[in-house]
């Protein structure tokens, strides 16, 4: 675990407009000063992340929100209030505070508090705002350990905050507040219903959403496998076909069916906890991959609650790769 040394020189790497991979209780972010624009860019190389695609500013509090941006409408503050520090992240319209290279070229910016002692530290030492997407190339499985940064980004982070396993396992929720109702643009670590008893009202989830936020490429989250969906019930079968015609596979075997025997590569037991499942869900897609697999045959979960951030993960890892 990080000590006060290190959460110091983490701020001194940031002070000097290095990267820092900190912990967070969704995943782990690749972080850098929301006020310096060539940091920001150095971001966006490090993850072959397009420039368009806007980034999130952690704060260390919700009453620093208004130094980030325009106007804090009444469902913000309130949301705010209810869920920070916690896996919730609002647009609004942007500050000046905020680069135009944090946005993505949009007047809007995407903020949220984070609930992790270790980065509300280094956000305190740190005394400003730090952007931060997720510590992994772009569109892959996003990092819930810091083993799994180093593993993967190397020396292209300056330095890496050890704050141990992330606590909720998947992304945040964002929350579009510029318009009139507010929206569900990315289903996380805050659900839906908890949302809407807040409110008080039903939260749309859109197909399409003129506000760019992360984790909108048709492809995301995505292990190096190929990752096919069917029912629960047609998991099995699905693995030993694919098994039987040469395939390296790897199954994330539902509850449901957990007593069936399986033929396979590699199985996986998903637990019964949707809690449990988003915890580990990055974790059991990078050991599949650690183990050989080429393909992953998974199904989805209810989508209620936790579920519905965890079918969502699972779709887009299972989108359309790049050609090319």
């Amino acid at each position: 675990m990080a000590s006060t040394s290190d959460i110091e020189k983490a701020a001194g790497v940031l002070r000097a407009g290095g990267l820092v991979a900190l912990p967070t209780e969704t995943v782990y972010g690749l972080g850098a000063s929301a006020e310096d624009p060539t940091a920001i860019s150095r971001i966006f190389h490090v993850k072959g992340r397009p420039p368009s695609h806007p980034l999130i500013v952690h704060i260390e509090d919700a009453h620093y929100l208004d130094d980030w941006v325009q106007h804090v409408p009444a469902p913000a503050r309130l949301l705010a209030e209810h869920f920070w520090p916690g896996p919730l992240t609002l647009v609004l319209r942007r500050g000046r505070r905020v680069p135009l290279e944090a946005t993505g070229g949009l007047e809007t910016v995407a903020v949220r508090v984070p609930d992790h002692p270790v980065t509300l530290a280094l956000l305190s030492a740190f005394g400003g705002g730090v952007t931060a997407p997720s510590a992994n190339r772009f569109g892959s499985v996003s990092p819930t350990t810091a083993a799994h940064v180093r593993a993967e980004l190397g020396d292209a982070v300056d330095f890496v905050l050890d704050g141990g396993p992330c606590g909720v396992g998947v992304e945040s929720t964002i929350v579009d507040v510029t318009g009139e109702t507010p929206a569900i643009l990315r289903p996380g670590g805050v659900t839906r219903e908890h949302l809407e008893a807040t409110l008080g009202c039903p939260l749309e989830i859109p197909s399409t959403s003129h506000v760019r936020v992360p984790g909108q490429h048709p492809s995301h989250y995505a292990p190096s496998a190929r990752v096919v969906l069917v029912e629960p019930e047609k998991v099995v079968d699905e693995a030993r076909l694919a098994q039987e015609q040469g395939q390296l596979v790897g199954v994330l075997l539902p509850p449901s069916v957990a007593d069936t025997p399986v033929k396979a590569h590699a199985v996986v037991e998903v637990p019964a906890s949707l809690a449990g499942y988003a915890r580990e869900l990055y974790g059991f897609l990078r050991e599949l991959d650690q183990r050989g697999c080429d393909l992953i045959v998974a199904s989805l979960p209810v989508e209620e609650g936790l579920g519905l951030a965890i079918a969502n993960r699972l779709r887009r890892a299972a989108g359309p790769r790049p050609t090319g």
